[in-house]
């Protein structure tokens, strides 16, 4: 079950950016996935991952950053994949593959005057 939860909480400097994106990664649950800064002001983190408590995160917010109030808190429903039929045969796909073009032969062309020594000397 993946919630999505967005957060308002105050964060004037990178640092306080920083430190909120800290706490959301580190928070309790089996995994948070996604967690972007957003809004006008970006003073809204939205965390997305797997059965994060919200409250607990709210907590160590506000204990770090002195304000934070959560917003909205939405379950993810996951798509579920059409499984194909086996009744259709499977047909592979279909690449067209050109020969390489061929090379044309080496040719050595050699200057009638240079191969003659000269003895002029």
């Amino acid at each position: 079950m993946q919630q999505k939860m967005v957060l308002k909480v105050q964060m004037n400097c990178e640092k306080c950016r920083t430190q909120a994106l800290r706490i959301a990664a580190a928070a309790q649950g089996t995994g948070v996935t996604h967690m972007p800064i957003q809004g006008k002001e970006k003073d809204e983190l939205m965390v997305t991952g797997d059965e994060v408590d919200s409250v607990k995160l709210t907590r160590c917010l506000r204990k770090k950053l002195h304000h934070a109030t959560i917003l909205t808190i939405e379950e993810i429903k996951e798509e579920k994949k059409e499984e194909k039929k086996d009744d259709e045969k499977y047909t592979p796909p279909y690449y067209v593959c050109y020969p390489p073009y061929p090379m044309p032969p080496q040719i050595m062309v050699q200057d009638p005057c240079q191969s003659q020594a000269c003895s002029i000397m």
